[in-house]
């Protein structure tokens, strides 16, 4: 059985670079198959909003938004609670799809068998 991915991506507009590779290895993760948990956290909490992701633009690189829908049509992307707290995001603000969820589940998540954790 191949292992499953738990992305957590820290960066957002401060990050662009960072932030595309968390999303773009998600993406791609989805594209090949395994399962996918991206987690949005600190600046990258933001793209759990409708239009913010986007608004990120890099060149030589799928546009986020786009990376985004790949993840969300096969996979799960959750906003961190304290994050989405911080800057007042509540579970009506998000993209449909999108859970929030603290970090009793991400530890859930990154201790299952058979998983690989990655923090952008």
């Amino acid at each position: 059985m191949a292992r499953s991915l738990v992305i957590k991506a820290t960066a957002g507009a401060d990050g662009p670079e960072r932030v595309n590779q968390a999303f773009t290895v998600a993406a791609a993760a989805v594209a090949s198959g395994l399962p996918v948990s991206l987690w949005l956290t600190g600046e990258s909490a933001w793209y759990a909003l409708p239009g913010r992701a986007a608004e990120l633009r890099l060149p030589l690189a799928t546009p986020l938004d786009e990376l985004l829908q790949v993840v969300l049509a096969g996979g799960r992307v959750t906003l961190c609670t304290q994050c989405a707290g911080r800057r007042d995001i509540g579970p009506d603000d998000v993209i449909p799809g999108i859970r929030i969820a603290g970090a009793p589940t991400f530890v859930e998540e990154i201790t299952a068998d058979g998983v690989q954790a990655l923090v952008y």
